[in-house]
């Protein structure tokens, strides 16, 4: 698979691809083709040498699954509230355009996740442009916070506890106040700063990305046992906060459990399903299906894995649970938490 990066320092990284690569991959047929989804979680870009737009995305939904609607999710992380503001009417307009028809029946961005800097000046009047900008879509920001002491890990911020800050705090009451949600977004080291932002807003809806970030390279590679423990206990103190959710998904990324760019040809769900499965198990028992939602995170995750087969990852490890824990999981909670309504 060819990458302008090493393997050690492409997980988490963002490149296009490598569509022949994917191609040499088995097409998995749905295990379960009528079963509800809600994709509660992926983007939509035009980035150099990397376009992902609606069109992209229909043709990766494709007929397989029964992807009936999605939640856009922001990837700007700047400064310039007037990029922001755009972002979100980008995504409401790619929403308008799903909804005309042509591109599938799944109603693409029917909840937008937005960004604002929370930490910056003048948040209530950015939030309340995006509210305007969404046209009745915008249901939140995400503001990311992942950063970590080596280097090649690839951060996201510049500070170690960006939630913590009395900006990031003041901002958030103004997100409060709106009765808008945030997506949480750190590594597994600082899951213990959701956890405080969790109990300094308990009426605010926390909705933590990639189910924490477990990391399993740079310093941390063939260090499995102790970053499961680390992360585990953390999960669990942060599931006795009851506005917290968690999304399943980010399992092509920062673990590093599938070394794409070392393999012949991308893994199965099998595989996948096998190497994540403790994880996954882990939050539905800390947090229940009512709390925990299931996410492609695409096209991140196309670095490693195709749509199809991404989402029988998901129904295998989930195949113990009821029609109804299912229903929760793949579309219920997403619905709830994001104030959708899907016919």
């Amino acid at each position: 698979m060819a990458s302008v990066f090493s393997s050690e320092r492409a997980f988490g990284r963002i490149f296009a691809p490598d569509e022949a690569w994917l191609a040499r991959g088995r097409s998995e047929a749905a295990l379960d083709p009528r079963l509800p989804i809600i994709d509660a979680h992926h983007h939509l870009w035009d980035l150099p040498g990397h376009r992902y737009l609606l069109p992209e995305f229909a043709k990766d939904i494709g007929a397989n699954h029964n992807v009936r609607a999605t939640v856009f999710v922001s990837t700007y992380a700047g400064d310039e509230a007037a990029r922001a503001i755009d972002e979100v009417k980008f995504a409401a307009d790619i929403a308008a355009t799903s909804e005309r028809g042509g591109h599938g029946p799944c109603r693409v961005a029917a909840g937008i996740v937005g960004f604002a800097d929370l930490a910056g000046d003048r948040v209530a009047a950015t939030l309340e442009a995006e509210i305007e900008a969404g046209g009745g879509r915008f249901r939140g920001i995400r503001q990311p916070a992942s950063w970590d002491g080596d280097p090649t890990i690839g951060n996201n911020v510049e500070t170690p506890s960006l939630y913590g800050s009395d900006a990031f705090r003041h901002g958030m009451r103004s997100l409060a106040a709106m009765d808008l949600s945030f997506d949480a977004l750190v590594f597994h080291p600082q899951l213990g700063d959701i956890t405080q932002l969790a109990r300094a807003f308990p009426q605010t809806q926390i909705v933590l990305n990639h189910m924490g970030t477990p990391l399993g390279y740079g310093s941390y590679a063939g260090r499995g046992a102790e970053v499961f423990a680390q992360w585990r206990a953390a999960m669990a103190e942060l599931a006795r906060c009851a506005n917290v959710t968690v999304k399943l998904g980010g399992v092509m990324i920062r673990l590093a459990a599938i070394d794409y760019l070392t393999r012949d040809q991308p893994p199965s769900s099998s595989e996948l399903a096998q190497a994540w499965l403790p994880w996954v198990e882990t939050c539905i028992a800390l947090f229940g299906v009512e709390r925990c939602m299931v996410e492609s995170n695409f096209p991140v995750e196309k670095i490693g894995i195709d749509y199809s087969t991404l989402w029988n990852t998901f129904q295998r490890l989930t195949d113990s649970a009821s029609a109804g824990e299912k229903a929760a999981l793949f579309s219920g909670t997403a619905e709830r938490i994001y104030k959708l309504a899907i016919r």
